[in-house]
């Protein structure tokens, strides 16, 4: 029997939401592996996931150790997190005062959003990039100035530079991710530096810079560069993507206010201690790090045999790859029939496109061989 509502409603409920949220699209997730397992009918350890740029590997053993002894469960967390904050410290060489953990990096990029944007305030993007910035900027009734990568994703400088100087209102936040997601290249120093010379806050998104060569991370840089903002994650390198553990790196003026803004609890417990385990075993995670890289490298060069693909070098834990002479999303799809998972696109500068995530050996091994059999 359905239950009928106590009243009809004298008024329509859509028009008391805001109107832009209402306009707005949803994000589009990954699936799932409960959801996966049932769609594709297969047990979830049959299936070779390499679609969202997880760590196959998994977290460190000392994780599931430390959480299955962790005795204050039912004892809310320092909402300061000074424990972690103070080991984060000694892994990235900036002091504790800059650090604040969040429910992954996702939530501080809301935070800034809120933190910095008005009505009708922009953002300044770089697509195709992370779909989290435009998302978040949006749902804080901000408006999102796009100015696209090049073919080779590389930065249009002088783009965003005339984006700021002919927008109309305010621009306070650049968003740009190195390595970019989803092609895996680095932002050159030099090219950041121009872009920090810029009268807004630049938001670099580190969350694969575990994986690069080259120059670097830029987080030490944040104490001297009052207008540069770093954000990093667990889920990447530590492989904790499922506990949602990840921090930023603002200078003081900013962090300031981020203390009075956040939620008193935003990080877990749990989290929290995974974050803590992982950073006591970092030579077995860095030796992890560095077989993702090989097995990255080993996937790029053998892409690039297969003659309807065109690998992009990658500087994360994955391989972008345009498809040439047939539709990606059968690829996609055919791979699923297999239980092999890989990520497809076909938008806006990334037209026809593939990415794959490192996986194990054996993991690249199945996912060849199906590549060369169709």
């Amino acid at each position: 029997m359905t239950r009928q509502p106590i009243h009809k409603s004298p008024f329509a409920i859509r028009n008391l939401i805001r109107p832009d949220v209402v306009r707005m699209e949803s994000y589009t997730p990954v699936k799932p592996f409960e959801v996966l397992s049932a769609e594709l009918g297969r047990a979830p350890d049959s299936i070779i996931k390499l679609d969202a740029n997880e760590n196959p590997y998994g977290p460190s053993p000392r994780v599931a150790e430390t959480l299955s002894r962790f005795p204050w469960y039912h004892i809310y967390p320092d909402p300061q997190q000074n424990e972690l904050r103070d080991a984060l410290a000694v892994y990235t060489g900036v002091p504790a005062d800059y650090i604040l953990p969040g429910h992954g990096a996702d939530e501080l990029l809301d935070y800034l959003c809120r933190l910095f944007l008005t009505p009708d305030d922009a953002i300044i993007n770089c697509p195709p990039t992370f779909g989290m910035y435009s998302f978040d900027a949006l749902l804080s009734g901000g408006r999102v100035i796009d100015v696209w990568r090049d073919e080779d994703f590389r930065l249009d400088v002088e783009g965003i530079e005339k984006a700021v100087a002919r927008a109309s209102g305010r621009t306070p936040l650049l968003f740009i991710t190195s390595p970019n997601n989803p092609d895996g290249s680095l932002i050159p120093h030099d090219i950041l530096r121009r872009l920090l010379e810029l009268p807004l806050i630049v938001v670099v998104d580190e969350a694969y810079i575990e994986f690069a060569d080259g120059e670097g991370s830029v987080a030490g840089w944040v104490p001297e560069t009052p207008n540069l903002v770093v954000l990093r994650t667990f889920s990447k390198w530590a492989g904790l993507a499922g506990l949602r553990l990840g921090y930023g790196i603002f200078p003081l003026e900013i962090i300031q206010h981020l203390w009075k803004f956040k939620q008193p609890y935003n990080v877990n417990v749990a989290a929290t201690a995974a974050g803590l385990a992982s950073l006591q075993d970092l030579p077995f995670l860095q030796e992890r790090v560095t077989a993702l890289k090989t097995e990255r490298d080993r996937l790029f060069r053998e892409l690039q045999k297969i003659s309807y693909l065109a690998p992009l070098p990658s500087q994360a834990n994955f391989v972008l790859c345009r498809v040439r002479g047939r539709a990606a999303k059968d690829l996609h799809s055919e791979l699923a029939g297999q239980g092999i998972l890989v990520r497809y696109y076909d938008k806006p500068g990334l037209q026809n496109c593939i990415r794959i995530s490192a996986g194990i050996l054996e993991q690249t091994e199945q996912l060849l061989e199906n590549l060369k059999k169709l």
